[in-house]
């Protein structure tokens, strides 16, 4: 065994996926499934038409609680608490306050008067907790995502006060004894929940899930899913160098909060002078995926770069997220250059995909 493969950190639910014969790969410092027997085409499609469960427990919680911690929030994270309260969540950003760059890309879920949940992404949990204090209580639960048109339902056979749980707002429930919180977030581009269990009974919850009919979904599908959504991942379409007024995510950013945010001065700059670059769709025909890196070429000149490009399972072709231009329009000839190949492009709204339920 490696050092690197000896130091991962595994999820609550590492047996179970491995019972289930999932195809595990590290994954931020975690070793997480990829997918199952059945395939990511049949993970992605399942999601779009029912619903699929995901182990997610390699997102960060850092908890910060007491009465300062609105207050430290409120003057770190670019998004206005003040406009949600108690029982909500809110997706906000963490910026470098050099240059106004995404550090990291948050959901917030506001348990209790004072008791926030920060959930960072896998890698970026001791930076978020650098900066908002607060103790890193991941290896207390797994995170348990049910998501798809049919989530609600499937879930309410296990807990009806986590399929009730509203969009974007967070509950408190009881599962076998053991308290457990439920929030109306995702990844997917679909409705659902995200369920945070004690580790200790983590595994059981996860069985009773897949015993409603509900299939497992790995990394995979939670990547192609998003993608279809056109939801951004850290490290792609956020990270150094780019803003969240280039990610074309400006509504995360409330400027008008009197307690401001770390890398307000940096970005008020880049505001006013205007992105030189933003996130676009592109669309190309036939099976062949778009690549991260891939050169974007608009009549004939390289002008951007492909930060995430996939197979889409629902629309039968090519899609990607990239950097642009601002002046980059419809009317421009756009090629991407796959590995040498230049293959033609179009511009087209995002996201790729709508949701179903």
């Amino acid at each position: 065994m490696t050092e690197t493969e000896s130091t991962l950190r595994h999820s609550p639910l590492d047996a179970a996926h491995r019972v289930l014969g999932a195809k595990m790969v590290p994954f931020g410092g975690w070793e997480m499934p990829l997918s199952y027997p059945n395939g990511t085409i049949a993970e992605h499609l399942a999601c779009r038409d029912s619903a699929v469960a995901f182990d997610v427990s390699h997102l960060g919680t850092v908890r910060v609680t007491g009465p300062g911690a609105w207050s430290l929030l409120q003057a770190t994270l670019t998004n206005d608490l003040g406009k949600i309260g108690p029982g909500r969540a809110q997706y906000t950003h963490l910026l470098d306050d050099a240059d106004g760059s995404v550090l990291d890309d948050i959901i917030v879920w506001w348990v209790d008067d004072e008791t926030f949940d920060v959930m960072p992404n896998a890698s970026n949990t001791a930076r978020v907790r650098g900066a908002v204090g607060g103790t890193d209580v991941t290896p207390e639960r797994a995170i348990i995502a049910i998501q798809g048109p049919s989530a609600r339902e499937r879930l309410s056979v296990v807990s009806g006060e986590a399929s009730e749980v509203g969009r974007f707002r967070v509950t408190r429930f009881s599962w076998g004894g053991h308290p457990c919180v439920a929030a109306g977030t995702g990844y997917t581009g679909e409705d659902g929940v995200e369920c945070a269990v004690p580790a200790a009974v983590a595994p059981s919850f996860w069985e009773s899930v897949l015993e409603t009919g509900v299939q497992p979904a790995g990394l995979g599908a939670r990547d192609t899913l998003r993608l279809e959504a056109a939801l951004p991942l850290h490290g792609h379409e956020l990270g150094p160098g780019i803003t969240p007024l280039q990610a074309g995510l400006g509504w995360v950013v409330s400027w008008t909060k009197p307690e401001g945010f770390q890398g307000r001065t940096a970005l008020e700059r880049e505001k006013a002078a205007g992105v030189a670059r933003h996130l676009v769709g592109l669309a190309t025909e036939g099976r062949q995926p778009p690549r991260t890196g891939s050169a974007v070429l608009s009549d004939g000149k390289v002008v951007g770069e492909v930060t995430s490009g996939n197979f889409s399972p629902v629309l039968g072709h090519g899609i990607a997220l990239a950097f642009g231009p601002p002046d980059l329009t419809a009317g421009n000839v756009i090629e991407l250059d796959l590995r040498g190949h230049r293959v033609p492009a179009r511009l087209v709204p995002l996201p790729f995909v709508e949701k179903k339920g």
